[in-house]
């Protein structure tokens, strides 16, 4: 998710997209070209206040890019991050931006020709590119983390009235010129405040096995119902076996294509021996580095000879973190603070892109800044009072597995337990 510098970032990759203006500049361009249509002298792109824009170097021609207007977004005012915070916990929502900018153009010696062909140029580089991409807010600023939020950053032309553009170039006492305005939204700047993250009940009354529903009709294509993890878990680990329940499962090569967005192509895994029309099992892959912890996406592919593939409908599964036990926390200067540095292996590694943090008992501490792949982390933990405490590690949304579902009543992992001090 975005930080504190997810503004610049926004104002930084659209600057580098209105780059392309200076193509205007080359003479295999130029050279259709009316006279008086020609830029000669250089084209600048500035971000400048609209009077000073103005009075930049009108020798030269220029784009200019000014943010004249943030407002807060009302869809995200109460929303949490989607994946960052469970059922029952209590977060933050993120800071949800809105940006305005207004292009304006300025032609060589005032030449308002110029002025037109710089203007039609960036418009039509922006109305061609309506989405940022994530290399390209990566390439423009990269310490923002804006190019990992979950929302993607849209480009949309704002309307705005004559009126309303003249009382902005009024205010800053500058003379009006042709401009066009937008909008980028939405910017998602995550709440430094940790969540509260209560541990999960373990028992919601004696025999509550949730809702069973039959409709009674099955699709000629295949159809996935529900996914198993194995031992009633609510995710899976590293060489786990998934249970998949559909309908016309059973082909001649059976394949289970899993997605990750952080993943640089879908993966296709082939089902365990012994599937039947209705149910077919496949082991999560076991790598420390190619399978980052969080959210997948999986198909079933039915492959039969001479015929086009088939592809069924696509259900989330949770890939959990597998902390390496025992721990290592000390304590930090001065004595009796109650801070301490938690030192946490685990699998699969951590990514660059990927948020983390230590769950002790319902407190969240977050991990600091990485910038490479690791699988250890050192985390601080501050005004923790004596006791135990049940640990989790969280990392994209997917919590470490502290139920064992094998007892009756279910009861937490005793691994998990640490005492402070």
């Amino acid at each position: 998710m975005s930080n504190e510098f997810a503004i610049s970032a926004v104002t930084l990759t659209l600057r580098n997209l209105l780059d392309q203006v200076k193509e205007l500049g080359d003479s295999d361009v130029t050279d259709d070209l009316p006279t008086d249509a020609k830029p000669t002298a250089e084209i600048l792109i500035t971000n400048l206040p609209l009077d000073e824009a103005y009075k930049f170097d009108q020798a030269k021609n220029q784009v200019n890019l000014f943010l004249y207007h943030v407002e807060h977004s009302v869809a995200w005012k109460n929303m949490d991050i989607p994946g960052a915070v469970k059922n029952g916990e209590t977060g933050h929502p993120p800071l949800g931006l809105n940006l305005y900018y207004l292009i304006t153009a300025y032609g060589e010696n005032k030449n308002e020709i110029i002025g037109h062909l710089l203007l039609g140029k960036a418009m039509s580089i922006l109305h061609d590119h309506p989405l940022f991409s994530r290399d390209e807010i990566r390439a423009a600023f990269s310490a923002s983390l804006l190019q990992n939020q979950v929302e993607r950053v849209r480009i949309t032309p704002q309307p705005i009235s004559l009126d309303e553009v003249s009382k902005l170039w009024t205010g800053f006492q500058s003379q009006y010129k042709l401009s066009v305005a937008y909008q980028v939204n939405v910017v998602l700047i995550e709440s430094k405040r940790p969540a509260r993250t209560p541990l999960p009940v373990l028992m919601r009354g004696p025999g509550d096995r949730g809702v069973q529903v039959q409709t009674g009709v099955i699709p000629p294509f295949p159809t996935i119902d529900t996914v198993t993890y194995p031992g009633g878990q609510n995710a899976a680990q590293q060489g786990d076996i998934l249970t998949i329940a559909g309908s016309f499962l059973k082909g001649g090569t059976v394949l289970i294509r899993f997605h990750h967005h952080l993943l640089p192509a879908d993966v296709d895994v082939a089902v365990e021996a012994g599937g039947t029309d209705d149910t077919v099992k496949v082991k999560f892959p076991t790598s420390p580095n190619a399978w980052p912890a969080g959210v997948y996406t999986l198909k079933v592919v039915v492959q039969n000879a001479g015929k086009p593939d088939k592809v069924s409908n696509s259900l989330p599964i949770m890939l959990a973190p597998t902390i390496h036990f025992p721990l290592t926390i000390v304590p930090l200067s001065p004595p009796g603070a109650k801070n301490y540095m938690a030192t946490v292996a685990f699998n699969p590694a951590l990514r660059p892109e990927q948020d983390a943090s230590l769950l002790l008992g319902d407190r969240e501490f977050k991990a600091g800044v990485h910038t490479t792949t690791v699988s250890s982390l050192n985390i601080e933990l501050d005004g923790v009072d004596d006791g135990p405490y049940f640990i989790r590690l969280r990392i994209d949304g997917a919590d470490s597995l502290l139920i064992d579902m094998s007892a009756s009543p279910p009861v937490f992992k005793a691994s998990n337990k640490i005492t402070l001090p």
